[in-house]
C-alpha cells in the first residue's frame, strides 16, 4: 500500500508543479460548462418548437372560425 501511494507521489507531484492538474481541472471546467450550454440550447430549441406549434394551432384555430363565420 506504502508502495502504491509513493508510485502515486511521483507521478503527481512533478505534474503538479508545471501546472498539468490545474490545466486538466480547466479542461473539465471548460467541459462541464459547455455540457451546460449543450443541455440550455436544447431546452430553448424545445421552447421554440412549443410556441411554433402553439403558433401554428392558434392560426389553424382562427382559419376555422374565420370560415365558419363566412358560411
Amino acid at each position: 500500500m506504502a508502495r502504491a501511494w509513493t508510485l502515486t507521489a511521483l507521478l503527481v507531484l512533478p505534474l503538479a508543479g508545471c501546472g498539468l492538474i490545474d490545466t486538466g481541472g480547466s479542461a473539465a471546467a471548460a467541459a462541464s460548462a459547455a455540457a451546460q450550454q449543450a443541455q440550455q440550447a436544447r431546452q430553448a430549441e424545445q421552447q421554440v418548437r412549443q410556441g411554433i406549434s402553439a403558433a401554428t394551432q392558434e392560426a389553424a384555430d382562427q382559419r376555422a372560425a374565420a370560415e365558419q363565420d363566412a358560411r
